[in-house]
């Protein structure tokens, strides 16, 4: 059964938060959805302590893996890493479609109020990433958005060929000049195999640092490791993803803008071709990752091997098309009346998605630090992922609760009221005596 088209409602002509009755039910859904493939991926790449691991601690912690762990670990990467946050970035960038859609109905202009959002999103942000923890997104998240300004008047010709070479191409370039150079200065060779070396060396340093304060340290030493960690190594690696973020909110905008989700009956052989290609290619991308992966770990490839950056792209193609993947079939699920009442128990999580990624970190601080349960590094992959779910189904069951009494999560009203510079209403308002009367 195919829902009817959901057209998007003329705000009034004064800015205020969006009311529930405006939300279009799919794209709580799937923002649902991410949030909990993202909590996943946190989970057993960082907080668990494996992203702090060492080459031979990992090697040692896969050689002593049961079948069922072993699984796990693969088809976390194959199947998680990375294609949920590239559904959040899609969102994102949808988003903001949606609300420059809002403000050009009420004949508004939209920066104003969207770089308050974006302001406001980066005090909470610095908050969660020097308070809590370093892999925020949300800095990253306001940080990009006000590029998307610079776009909102391009053509999808122009947005689609900026997204292409800002998740191909300019990543790749990134990553593969710094390797260039020494070749062609004449550098190369026996150097800058020492200088890998040594940059290597000051990693796995790094990371044992971080490991030890995280895992044993007080909550005042975790701040200070985590801080000069993110400054020091992780800040490195981020720029080529900075790009590739913004590559994805332009796709989310331009599929905003064309309605695809919003009257997403009316688009559904696009997204059954959508579906097709992008399992195609993302299994044929993520085959070769496998590949090449296990090949680094028999020792069959030197991981510091130059030509390795090409495989860059295919990460890329990797990402996007399994995100694709999810994206399609959900929509495609969304159109059946039964898939539709089974999805819709993600809506609540999606409506406070921002209330439940703080909340996430703040509970795997709790569970995995020293400060806390000191678990990191404890729990095989296999209880990790099961510990993930768990919290997450605790986080859907609150979600339902809490938004059947308030209009907004507690994070959510807190951005809202400072956006607009005032408290925003928060209970849910009672329902009128007329409708009680005639319900009953």
């Amino acid at each position: 059964m195919s829902p009817p088209p959901t057209a998007l409602p003329a705000p009034p002509s004064d800015a205020r938060p969006i009311d529930a009755s405006e939300r279009l039910a799919l794209l709580d859904v799937l923002r649902g959805f991410a949030l909990c493939g993202v909590f996943v991926s946190n989970v057993t790449m960082w907080f668990s302590g494996r992203a702090y691991m060492t080459r031979p601690q990992m090697e040692a912690a896969m050689a002593s893996a049961t079948w069922l762990d072993t699984t796990l670990m693969y088809s976390t990467g194959i199947l998680v890493s990375g294609k949920f946050i590239t559904i959040f970035s899609f969102l994102f960038g949808l988003g903001f479609s949606v609300q420059m859609l809002r403000a050009e109905a009420r004949g508004a202009a939209i920066a104003p109020l969207y770089m308050r959002r974006l302001c406001v999103m980066l005090l909470i942000g610095c908050a969660h990433l020097f308070g809590l923890w370093l892999g925020d997104i949300l800095t990253t998240y306001a940080t990009l958005g006000f590029a998307l300004l610079l776009f909102r008047k391009r053509a999808d010709k122009t947005l689609l060929i900026w997204a292409t070479v800002l998740v191909f191409a300019v990543p790749l370039a990134m990553a593969g000049i710094p390797k260039l150079i020494p070749l062609l200065t004449g550098g190369g060779g026996e150097s800058a195999a020492d200088a890998a070396k040594a940059a290597m060396e000051r990693s796995n340093q790094a990371r044992t640092e971080v490991m030890e304060a995280f895992s044993h340290g007080t909550y005042l030493e975790m701040v200070r490791v985590n801080a000069r960690y993110y400054f020091g190594q992780f800040i490195q690696g981020l720029l080529p993803v900075l790009f590739a973020l913004l590559g994805r909110f332009l796709l989310g905008f331009m599929a905003g803008r064309r309605r695809l989700f919003h009257d997403a009956p009316q688009h559904l052989d696009f997204f059954r071709t959508l579906f097709k290609w992008s399992l195609l290619f993302g299994a044929i991308a993520s085959a070769a990752n496998f590949a090449v992966g296990y090949m680094m770990r028999q020792k069959m490839i030197d991981p510091q091997a130059p030509w390795l950056i090409a495989m860059m792209p295919v990460r890329q193609l990797n990402e996007l098309g399994l995100a694709s993947v999810y994206v399609s079939g959900l929509v495609l699920l969304f159109q059946r009346e039964t898939w539709q009442r089974r999805l819709m128990v993600l809506a609540p999580v999606g409506r406070m998605a921002l209330t439940n990624y703080l909340s996430q970190t703040v509970i795997s601080l709790f569970v995995y630090y020293g400060f806390g349960l000191g678990l990191m590094g404890k729990t095989s992959p296999a209880v990790t992922l099961g510990l993930t779910l768990a919290i997450f189904c605790v986080q859907v069951a609150f979600s339902h609760w809490w938004l059947a009494r308030f209009r907004f999560g507690p994070a959510e009203w807190v951005w809202r009221s400072l956006t607009y510079g005032k408290a925003q209403p928060m209970r849910q308002p009672a329902a009128p005596a007329v409708a009680a009367i005639t319900a009953s």
